[in-house]
């Protein structure tokens, strides 16, 4: 059996993950759902500087402090940047790294790389106007992605995210990832994609061609951008097959 630490994507907390840890439980595994500085049921503590470095603290303190070896180490969407950074310090405790709709980040890489400056500036323009400068509400959904994205989210699900989202700490997008160390190959790495990304990696992007090659290894869901509520059964069986 494996031992799971689950963190998820932005404006999120542990909360989004319970159904799919349930079911881990379930099949024996130890599950472990994050939650990070400023988010979730940590709300309270976000502040100006609350940053990427700070939620890759986060991951490295939370397994430390737990003492949990042989670690799947699970990233949703955002929570790649800062899984990306915590990999390489945890060194023989990691034993796995799973990307959900999401892929690893390299050195000096910031989250408002993956957009266009469009997009960069509107984000920055509601961070002025709604988040006193330095948060980012959670957007509306069809600011949030295309019809693929949100399969299968109905709109109780929808309700859902939105009333339990946590305004983003702006500085977590703006600030260069700092990767001290790359992990090993000894470390296994697993991407499960959803619809629109399974798309993207099948139209050969060149910056994703690695992920088509081992030591990947790639597990596809018929489903949105949040698998952990619109197919939380799937998504556990999805991790319990990476795990085996």
């Amino acid at each position: 059996m494996a031992t799971f630490v689950l963190v998820p994507g932005a404006w999120l907390g542990a909360w989004v993950w319970e159904d799919t840890a349930r079911e881990l439980r379930e099949r024996g595994h130890t599950v472990l759902a994050t939650e990070l500085t400023g988010l979730g049921e940590r709300a309270e503590q976000a502040t100006p500087e609350t940053g990427l470095d700070t939620h890759v603290d986060d991951i490295v303190t939370v397994i430390e402090q737990h003492d949990l070896r042989d670690v799947t180490l699970v990233a949703h969407s955002y929570a790649a940047a800062p899984v990306s950074g915590a990999a390489g310090r945890l060194g023989k405790r990691l034993r796995r790294l799973v990307f959900v709709d999401s892929a690893p980040f390299a050195d000096g890489m910031r989250l408002l790389d993956l957009m266009g400056q469009e997009e960069a500036d509107a984000l920055r323009a509601r961070v002025a106007e709604e988040g006193d400068g330095w948060r980012l509400p959670m957007p509306e959904f069809d600011a949030l992605g295309s019809a693929g994205d949100l399969e299968g989210l109905t709109d109780e699900l929808r309700a859902l995210l939105h009333s339990r989202a946590t305004p983003q700490p702006f500085r977590t997008y703006e600030q260069p990832l700092t990767v001290a160390v790359e992990p090993g190959p000894e470390v296994d790495r697993v991407l499960i994609a959803c619809n629109d990304f399974k798309a993207l990696l099948d139209a050969d992007v060149p910056m994703l061609a690695f992920l088509g090659r081992p030591p990947w290894r790639r597990i596809d869901l018929a489903t949105g951008h949040w698998p952990m509520l619109s197919a939380p059964v799937a998504l556990a069986e999805a991790l319990d097959a990476a795990a085996s």
